[in-house]
């Protein structure tokens, strides 16, 4: 495409370039037949644009490259370079299972001049792979409408006088569109009395140019300190060190009207602040306008300024007798920054005008007034009672003004109150473990109390741990305490309005335990076996009723014969207004993705992610949309995605949850490739495991656990997420769920669930393996570009993934235990979150397998040669490996022999000229395997 210069805005200078073609990719090759074609087409607003297309998805191993004309960088050392495009949905693509991609690849090659058509592909640096946030399903490329994906790279630091960009297509259908290159750089200055030149940002994210001023016209450089200033990476003019001085003769003479000398150090007169003026020569400060003011403890060179005006968009929330304010900040400050708010309170009669201060009987929180946060509570008002609330903004001149307040206020009538507090509780009876009270209604019941509830706990663990008793009298009594031991007692009523406040605290010690006379069981056993058969029944006792009860079990929504009735039970109906959709992030199976906020009445709008259900569904799509909302709303998990809530009374139909800022998981680890460490990247599993153990605990099967469906957030914690494929089984821990059909991601599944459809939580265990395989690879495709059938048959043999590059041995050998074939062999989830946590306390088991299995297993290598020693030559394990593009490397290189291949490092293979990182991965994943292989014959007496 052409690119043609634009203008944007501060700081931006741009290349020009036009888009070639690289017609041939080795020069040992035939010219290749160039699939990428020029083509007329529709942007989303339906524009017309000229593109670059190749949809080549139907034939295995496609190489295919675009190439720039050659582009002089100039003075930039740094490189951004933005790419327009869309890429189809290979699901939309039928019969290209195995051959459809759905990303392309970024290169560059640095040249000191324009070079010929004959270039070898490894002479290219990889710049990233670039997959689509938003692909397009519907349709194909005749119709020409296109959504567009933005996608921003940086190359640098570049060292030559100019470079080539270079596309790759692997089997993809994309249309590029346009590509922008540019740099950054700081725009002359002048600071300090001296002048800086533009200057181009220096060549890493984190580097600042140093740059000398010059002193301008009548001035000169102060002694030892010359000025300078640093062009920061972003194109800022930071860290202004030393500067210029007038020189003798100059600025000596009294200021004039206008200006002004605030000090005997000041080298020269300053102009007026803004809202200022003095009509005087010799002046040391200026005066304010009118309805400006300046405060105390402003200098004279700090702009007259103004109270602000009122705050906006003033809510509330109204619980019986307590009240919640909200606000947003005024729209003009006054020209401060020292906002802060206070509220007035006043109690109304039902006359009109008739009003009087609240006085101290009603609290706020945090405070009255000197409010930073625009939000307060106004507890303890009067039950029935109508209120005024005024919010005032004030800054460090709203008291010097003589001009009107400028206020929000909002009425509010309350509601019933709550009880009052139990202020007098009795104790009646203390035993050695039990306790009995009673006490008085309160004074101010505020409606029938239908119970009390008595609050306890030992004192020496404050309120910490505690525990609560009901009653529906004015007594009760506290059993199962200890003896010997200080009891802390509160208590409160409740009501229709709800619960009042806990009373005072009431301290009661329990009395000494009895000495008990021993009894040898040689003496009366028949007493020692009484004493044993109680005891078991006590624990079995408590066992039943106290841990079954609390353990919370997940509940198909497809038991339920109206799935309406599902939603609305585990799911919060949300008013549609209070969602606002932003802009559109992906597109699921029944309609878009998006991102947008959303405002419940009286709390903070927050950002969430918002699934919509396209329009002209049918009944059954919309139960199953919904189907997923009554899986999720019974999750309540910090590593388990939150449900907020649905829209199902409103279009379109929503599911509302929390926002994601980093999104999947595979794609936010190929954009970050080698940016962790190993620590975070464990850290990152074990989330991953608890929001695992959580849903197993739950009695919950995933079915579909892959890197593609964790979501990460703005703090790295990883979440489980996509509740689509998901079923219950039953109590049984050996049980199973059987489907019939639908979909199973190969790659992720255990053998027994594809043979047979049987999964269970062992199988979400291997399909964490493989997670775990993806966290460590990088967002590395499973199982490589194999096909499904080869990925089973593989399995089966008993072939499994080998480490990817710098994976700790700890971490290779959980990722075994996952895949063991026998499911009862697997750890649980319970285990692997042990076995994580201790990687993270203690790095050093990290070199060390400490799994649960010891069961040998062997490392998949490929899926057509998967034992190495059997071949003859290096060129025979490289066509094998299908890296035999790379042959006259190794032979150059001096690699004759499988052996002095087995030796080889990363930095070796790297050394060979062969940049492609996902093709140093695999070669040197071939030649950990194939060395582990030597070793275990020569281990065996076998001569290799």
């Amino acid at each position: 495409t052409n690119l043609t210069e634009l203008e944007l805005k501060k700081k931006i200078c741009i290349v020009q370039s036009r888009c070639g073609k690289l017609l041939e990719t080795y020069p040992e090759r035939p010219t290749a037949v160039i699939t990428w074609e020029e083509i007329s087409g529709l942007d989303e607003n339906y524009t017309p644009i000229r593109t670059y297309q190749v949809c080549q998805v139907m034939e295995p191993n496609q190489n295919n490259w675009l190439r720039t004309s050659w582009i002089e960088k100039g003075d930039a050392q740094r490189i951004f370079v933005e790419l327009k495009f869309t890429l189809r949905d290979c699901n939309s693509l039928p019969g290209v299972v195995g051959t459809c991609k759905e990303t392309f690849n970024l290169y560059y090659q640095e040249t000191d001049s324009e070079v010929g058509r004959n270039i070898r592909e490894n002479q290219y640096v990889k710049i990233d792979t670039i997959a689509a946030d938003e692909s397009f399903t519907q349709g194909d490329l005749g119709e020409r409408k296109m959504k567009l994906n933005t996608e921003v790279r940086i190359i640098g630091p570049l060292s030559r006088r100019g470079f080539y960009l270079a596309f790759q297509d692997v089997g993809a259908c994309i249309a590029l569109v346009s590509v922008k290159v540019y740099y950054k750089k700081c725009w002359s200055i002048i600071e300090n009395l001296a002048t800086f030149p533009d200057t181009v940002t220096g060549s890493e994210f984190s580097s600042l140019v140093e740059v000398e001023g010059t002193c301008v016209s009548d001035a000169e450089e102060e002694a030892d300190n010359s000025p300078k200033m640093h062009c920061s990476a972003e194109g800022e003019w930071l860290v202004p060190i030393g500067k210029c001085i007038c020189k003798a003769g100059f600025h000596q003479k009294a200021c004039g009207r206008g200006f002004y000398k605030s000090s005997s150090q000041d080298l020269q007169c300053s102009r007026c602040p803004a809202h200022s003026y003095n009509d005087r020569e010799g002046s040391w400060r200026c005066d304010c306008e009118d309805g400006y003011y300046r405060a105390h403890s402003d200098p004279p060179s700090v702009a007259c300024t103004r109270p602000p005006s009122a705050p906006q968009n003033l809510v509330y929330n109204i619980n019986q007798t307590t009240v919640s304010l909200e606000w947003s900040p005024p729209a003009d400050t006054g020209g401060r920054n020292d906002v802060t708010y206070r509220i007035m309170c006043r109690r109304c009669s039902w006359e009109p005008e008739e009003c009087v201060a609240c006085g101290g009987n009603v609290g706020y929180s945090p405070q009255q007034a000197g409010l930073v946060d625009t939000y307060v509570s106004v507890v303890d008002l009067l039950a029935h009672a109508n209120y005024t609330f005024e919010v005032e903004a004030v800054n460090g001149v709203s008291d010097l003004s003589r001009t009107q307040r400028l206020f929000a206020a909002v009425s509010i009538a309350t509601s019933q109150a709550t009880p009052s507090q139990v202020s007098e509780v009795i104790k009646e009876r203390v035993q050695q473990r039990s306790i009995q009270l009673s006490w008085q209604e309160p004074e101010q019941p505020n409606g029938v109390i239908t119970e009390y509830e008595i609050k306890y706990y030992e004192k020496d663990q404050k309120d910490r741990i505690y525990s609560t008793v009901k009653s529906r009298s004015t007594s009760a009594t506290v059993n199962n305490l200890k003896p010997s031991t200080a009891y802390v007692f509160q208590i409160r009523a409740f009501t229709t309005a709800g619960y009042g406040t806990y009373g005072p605290r009431l301290e009661v010690t329990t009395k000494e335990e009895a000495s008990a006379t021993i009894v040898s069981s040689e003496q009366n056993p028949v007493i020692i076996i009484a004493v044993v058969a109680v005891a078991g029944t006590i624990i079995l006792v408590f066992m039943v009723f106290v841990k079954f009860p609390g353990t919370k079990t997940y509940i198909d929504p497809e038991t339920y014969e109206d799935p309406n009735r599902a939603v609305h039970q585990f799911a919060k109906e949300l008013d549609a207004s209070c969602i606002k959709i932003e802009r559109v992030i992906g597109a699921g199976e029944f309609g878009e993705v998006c991102s947008g906020r959303m405002k419940l009445p009286g709390k903070r709008d927050m950002s969430v992610a918002i699934k919509t259900l396209k329009v002209g569904y049918s009944e059954k799509q919309r139960r199953d949309f919904l189907c997923e909302a009554s899986i999720m709303g019974q999750f309540d998990h910090p590593n388990v995605v939150h449900l907020e809530g649905v829209v199902t009374r409103g279009k379109p139909v929503m599911i509302v949850i929390e926002y994601m800022e980093n999104c999947s998981l595979d794609a936010f680890l190929r954009k970050h490739d080698g940016q962790f460490t190993v620590i975070q990247l464990v850290g990152m599993l074990r989330g991953i495991a608890a929001g695992m153990r959580y849903l197993s605990d739950m009695g919950y099967v995933h079915r579909d656990l892959a890197a593609r469906n964790v979501l990460v957030n703005s703090n790295l914690v990883c979440k489980v997420s996509d509740f689509g494929l998901s079923r219950v089984i039953d109590d049984d821990p050996e049980a199973v769920y059987t489907t019939t059909g639908g979909k199973i991601p190969v790659r992720w599944t255990a053998m027994e669930a594809i043979q047979y459809r049987k999964f269970t939580s062992a199988s979400d265990v291997w399909s964490y393996g493989i997670v775990m395989w993806e966290v460590m690879s990088y967002g590395e495709r499973p199982y490589w570009d194999m096909s499904n059938q080869d990925v089973i048959k593989a399995i089966e043999e008993g072939y499994r993934l080998p480490a990817p590059m710098d994976c700790p041995p700890g971490l290779h050998q959980l990722m075994l235990d996952c895949w063991q074939k026998d499911r009862a062999d697997r750890p649980k989830f319970d285990q692997i979150v042990g076995i994580l946590d201790k990687m993270i306390r203690n790095p050093n088991t990290l070199k060390t397998p400490v799994g649960t299995c010891t069961r040998p297993i062997s490392p998949l290598l490929d899926q057509s040669t998967p034992d190495f020693t059997t071949f003859r030559s290096v060129g025979e394990w490289l066509e094998a490996i299908k890296m035999e593009r790379y042959r006259d490397n190794f032979t150059a290189a001096g690699y004759s022999s499988l052996d002095s291949v087995a030796r080889m490092s990363i930095e070796d293979v790297m050394s060979l000229g062969i940049s492609l990182v996902g093709h140093q991965k695999k070669i040197m994943s071939s030649i950990q395997t194939m060395r582990a292989q030597m070793l275990h014959l020569h281990g065996t007496g076998i001569q290799v």
